[in-house]
C-alpha cells in the first residue's frame, strides 16, 4: 500500500514544495537585487529577457517604462503573498471562532451564524469583493480586510461540524462536571482538535485567494501602481502583449506555480490526515 507519511515519499508533495520554495526565493529578490522596482530608465523600455543594458543584466527583461521585470516581479510576489496570507489568517480566525460558538452553544447562535454562512456562500465571491472594494476604495489594507472577511464562511462551517462532534464526547461532559467554564472548555479541549482540519482547509483555500487577489489587481481595484502585485503586473502588461509578451508570461507563471503548489500540498495533507485516522 502506498504511504503518504513523509514528503520524500510523495512526488506531489516534493513538487509542491519545490514550486513554493522557488516562489519564496523570488520574494527575497528585492533584498539582494540592485535594480529599483519602481523607477525605470526610459531608454531601456521593452528590452527582452537576458538583455544587458549599461553593464546590468535584466534576466526577465524590462517593461514599458524601462523598469527591471525581475525586481518588480519579486516585490509584486511578496506583496501579493502578504495580502493573501494576511487575509487567510483573518478568515481562519473569524470563521473558526464563529463556527465553534455556533457548534458549542447551538440555539440562536447556531441559527444566526449559519444563516449568515448560507447568505455569504450564495453570493459569488468575486462579485462581492469587487462591490466592496469599489465602495471602500482600492488599497492594500482594504483588500486584506475584504478578502479576509468574505472568506470566513467555509471555515465556520467546518469548525461547527467538528465542534458538534467533539462536544458530545465524554471528556467534555467530565469537564463540565468539574466546573470548567464554557470558554475554557472551548479553548482547552475543542480548539486543539480543530486546528489540524482548519490548517489543511487553509492550505486548500489559498489558491482561491491567490486568484481573487490577482483578479482584483488585474481590474485595477487592488494595490495601485507603481507598487507592483501579480495582478496589476498582468493588467499593465496586457496592453503590450504583442510587443512584449514576457510582461504577462512571468507573472502568470508565478500565479500558476502558487496555485498548483498550494493545491498539491493541500491534497497531500488531506491524504496524510486520512492515513493517520485510518
Amino acid at each position: 500500500m502506498k504511504r503518504y507519511w513523509g514528503v520524500r515519499e510523495n512526488v506531489d508533495a516534493i513538487f509542491a514544495s519545490t514550486l513554493l520554495l522557488a516562489v519564496v526565493v523570488l520574494c527575497l529578490t528585492p533584498l539582494f537585487w540592485p535594480l529599483d522596482p519602481i523607477r525605470g530608465v526610459l531608454t531601456a523600455t521593452f528590452k527582452p529577457p537576458l538583455s544587458e543594458i549599461g553593464g546590468q543584466l535584466h534576466p526577465l527583461g524590462t517593461d514599458q517604462l524601462g523598469r527591471d521585470l525581475l525586481a518588480r516581479l519579486g516585490l509584486g510576489t511578496a506583496i501579493s503573498l502578504s495580502i493573501v496570507i494576511s487575509a487567510s489568517v483573518i478568515s481562519v480566525l473569524l470563521g473558526t471562532s464563529l463556527g465553534m460558538i455556533a457548534g458549542y452553544f447551538g440555539g440562536w447562535f447556531d441559527i444566526i451564524i449559519m444563516r449568515a454562512v448560507d447568505i455569504q456562500l450564495a453570493i459569488p465571491f468575486i462579485l462581492l469583493i469587487l462591490l466592496i472594494v469599489a465602495v471602500v476604495g482600492p488599497s492594500m489594507l482594504n483588500l486584506v480586510a475584504v478578502l479576509g472577511i468574505t472568506g470566513w464562511a467555509i471555515f465556520a462551517r467546518v469548525a461547527r461540524a467538528k465542534t458538534l462532534e467533539i462536544r458530545e464526547l465524554e471528556y467534555i461532559d467530565a469537564s463540565r462536571a468539574i466546573g470548567l467554564s464554557n470558554m475554557r472548555i472551548i479553548f482547552r479541549h475543542v480548539l486543539p482538535n480543530i486546528v489540524g482540519p482548519q490548517t489543511v482547509l487553509m492550505t486548500l483555500d489559498l489558491p482561491r485567494l491567490i486568484i481573487l487577489e490577482a483578479s482584483v489587481g488585474f481590474l485595477g481595484l487592488g494595490v495601485q501602481p507603481p507598487t507592483p502585485t501579480l495582478g496589476n503586473l498582468i493588467g499593465e502588461g496586457k496592453s503590450f502583449i504583442l510587443l512584449a509578451n514576457w510582461l504577462v508570461l512571468y507573472p502568470g507563471l508565478v500565479i500558476g506555480a502558487l496555485v498548483i503548489g498550494c493545491n498539491l500540498l493541500g491534497d497531500w495533507l488531506v491524504r496524510r490526515a486520512d492515513k493517520r485516522s485510518a
